[in-house]
């Protein structure tokens, strides 16, 4: 239409979604959008939603994003239990290394301000954490773990997920980064042995 400026949609959920991750949902504001978008306020209103439904549409993108790396990794768990929760890894750890991407993990921070957030988007944060906890324990079962092991390595890969993400942002270097996830990939390798 003559006169109306276009924008690519995907390109702003994109800017919104490293402003808020950047940060965080709180520390945001409109204006902030504004600059990270290049849109001025009512063309964010308009086309992307008030500041919690943009937030939720950058926190699915972000879920999608990165979920689907996650599972892709995990796919060889039947038959490589190991080498899919390395690969696993090796997501959020190529994730933190990205200078192009801010440190830390959107969801993960998202959950640790849960008072200030609406019902709705803590609801969905939640939920994101959980997915990840689900996801590694249909990995873990399918890698031959009993469902009480399944279920405690499955918690404990997501808490050191998750640490990885909150080290990243407090300065933690990549070595080290990668030791921790070594130490629980050398639990893990012993479990997996011990259940041959």
């Amino acid at each position: 239409m003559a006169g109306k400026k276009q924008f690519d949609i995907a390109t702003a959920l994109d800017a919104a979604m490293i402003q808020f991750w950047r940060a965080g949902y709180a520390d945001t504001s409109v204006d902030d959008l504004s600059r990270a978008t290049g849109l001025n306020r009512s063309s964010i209103y308009s086309s992307l939603g008030d500041k919690d439904t943009l937030f939720m549409r950058c926190l699915e993108r972000y879920t999608t994003r990165y979920g689907d790396k996650y599972d892709a990794a995990l796919s060889c768990a039947a038959d490589r239990p190991l080498a899919a929760a390395r690969a696993f890894f090796d997501i959020t750890l190529e994730r933190i290394a990205d200078p192009g991407l801010p440190d830390g993990c959107l969801v993960a921070q998202t959950v640790m301000t849960t008072p200030v957030l609406s019902a709705s988007v803590a609801a969905r944060a939640q939920e994101a954490i959980g997915f990840q906890h689900t996801r590694l324990r249909a990995a873990l079962k399918a890698g031959r773990l009993d469902d009480e092991a399944a279920e405690s390595f499955a918690t404990h890969l997501a808490a050191v997920n998750q640490s990885l993400a909150v080290m990243s942002r407090a300065g933690t270097s990549a070595e080290r980064l990668r030791a921790i996830v070594d130490v629980t990939l050398d639990a893990l390798a012993q479990t997996l042995g011990a259940s041959d």
